[in-house]
């Protein structure tokens, strides 16, 4: 790919300090999140011809691709590491592979409120009062830490809950004095609290002092020729500077999803190639997400205009379909889909017959479902193949909508697929059609992707229930039902808790108090 003067000029003013870059193709999409430790070096290798390796063809389609770039500046190396994770999880870069999944960095969690506050790792961060530190980006690093936090401040490292909760008998952190065991009285909960936020303060940067006696007593064992212990205590050191850095938090990122130079134009194009008789002012794109056959779901996008029309995305749950079977699924969410839009039409149809006969014969003819397209899309995209498309024209011929134009786009090689037709269009990368359908394909993809994951982490959290004894399944989808969801079943009241059916008095309690433990 030729190099623009534009690009050229980006080069030049480009500094030598560490962050993220993020490539983007003509339409502005993001189409590549890399970090560096020198962003000049890093990012001008890109742009140098004999620098590229000939045998890497996704390196070299992604540099083609390549129409502009953009660049954040960072503090340090572990914080490029932080934000270029949360960026792919953001926009799911094609070109991109590690960090796409739904598993977060570390973090640290402590709760003032708790009857005996106790750190612990989590990759979720709640709304729940308590204190986080992080995300950490090395986590053997944190959990070192943690381990000389907790034998610095005499800090439990066990799971008791509550005041009284445990047997001093059987307490070895008490009887090694590792902990000052607060859960059997040997301190109040007021000095308990002060040795916690001591620790607060620690993780949080005040730990100079530590840090200069650990250096001295690693000086020491090496003096003493005693290289095993200097080389732990320079180790911890390490994972103590690591962990206590100061680093930014990237809460929000200052990107939007990208739109189309010239939508108009990619509109006319594909009209063009499918030829169409006008241009597909709407198209509504379907893709299917599950994790071998659960969690089954489907995602609608709509574009209006060659633009996102967020106001009528809609999500859909898999309820007919058992296992992994997309041909299925596809024709279940497209039958759903447009049986409900045609039966819409006929509504409307009846409310505006009482208004006049010439609006009877208006109504009379919008009863029938072929003629009323006003609330329906001038094409489909089927994210897929010759299956996925035939299950989904099987279906709307079903409802009498043969007429409206579908297609399906295939990954591999961005094939179209036209019902009818034996062999797909290539049409190649940068034609302006195919860019257009990318947008809608990665948009059905994004949609589908995070209700997936969101339903998943919704499930995760409804298992802490099958922890809690006696429970089965009815008592648990009865909780459900009532609260809606495990986090407001925490803030309601023993009262609130004790109405639901098979739920008592005492059992409420018991509840209450288990999920107050595991908050």
């Amino acid at each position: 790919m030729p190099v623009t003067e534009a690009i050229r000029k980006k080069l030049g003013v480009l500094p030598h300090k560490p962050g993220i870059y993020l490539m983007k193709d003509r339409f502005g999409t993001v189409i590549y999140v890399g970090k560096a430790r020198d962003l000049r070096k890093r990012v001008s290798q890109y742009f140098h011809s004999s620098r590229r390796p000939g045998w890497d063809l996704k390196f070299n389609a992604l540099v083609d691709a390549i129409h502009d770039f953009d660049i954040h500046v960072v503090r340090s190396e572990p914080e490029a590491f932080l934000l270029e994770g949360k960026l792919i999880k953001e926009f799911h870069p094609r070109y991109n592979i590690s960090f796409r999944d739904d598993k977060r960095f570390l973090m640290l969690k402590v709760n003032m409120n708790d009857p005996i506050p106790n750190f612990a790792f989590t990759r979720l961060k709640k709304d729940d009062g308590a204190r986080y530190f992080g995300p950490f980006s090395n986590s053997g690093a944190l959990r070192n830490t943690l381990a000389l936090v907790r034998r610095q401040f005499n800090l439990r490292g066990c799971r008791v809950f509550a005041p009284g909760a445990a047997d001093y008998k059987h307490c070895l952190y008490a009887h090694l004095k590792y902990c000052t065991a607060p859960c059997i009285g040997n301190v109040t909960h007021e000095q308990y609290l002060e040795q916690v936020r001591a620790a607060c303060d620690f993780i949080a940067g005040q730990c100079h002092e530590m840090k200069e006696q650990l250096e001295i007593e690693m000086r020491k064992a090496a003096t003493a020729q005693d290289y095993e212990k200097a080389a732990g205590l320079r180790d911890l050191i390490r994972d103590l500077k690591e962990t206590t850095k100061k680093e930014r938090k990237f809460e929000r990122v200052p990107y939007t999803l990208p739109l189309a130079m010239d939508p108009q134009h990619d509109l006319a194009e594909l009209a063009k190639v499918l030829g169409l008789s006008a241009l597909p002012q709407r198209i509504e794109g379907f893709d299917i997400s599950n994790i071998s056959g659960t969690f089954a779901v489907a995602s609608l996008v709509s574009f209006k205009n060659g633009r996102p029309d967020r106001v009528n995305y809609r999500r859909f749950k898999i309820k007919t379909v058992e296992g992994q079977d997309d041909f299925a699924s596809m024709a279940e969410v497209v039958k759903r889909r447009y049986s409900r839009l045609l039966n819409e039409s006929k509504v409307e149809g009846r409310e505006s017959s009482a208004k006049g006969l010439e609006s009877r014969l208006q109504a009379a003819n919008r009863l029938k479902p072929e003629l009323q397209t006003s609330n329906l899309p001038n094409l489909i995209l089927i994210d897929g193949g010759k299956g996925q498309l035939n299950a989904a024209c099987a279906e709307l011929k079903k409802l009498g909508l043969e007429k409206i134009p579908v297609i399906g786009l295939a990954k591999e090689f961005e094939e179209i697929y036209v019902p009818g037709e034996s062999k797909p269009l290539r049409l190649g990368l940068n034609h302006p059609a195919v860019k257009l359908l990318q947008r809608i394909r990665d948009e059905c993809h994004r949609v589908a992707n995070s209700y997936n994951a969101q339903l998943r982490i919704k499930r995760i959290s409804e298992s802490v229930l099958d922890e809690f004894p006696g429970i089965g399944e009815r008592r648990k989808q009865a909780l459900l039902k009532k609260f809606g969801s495990v986090q407001r079943l925490r803030t309601a009241t023993l009262e609130q808790i004790a109405v639901v059916p098979g739920f008592g008095g005492k059992a409420a309690a018991e509840l209450k108090k288990f999920l107050e433990a595991r908050s």
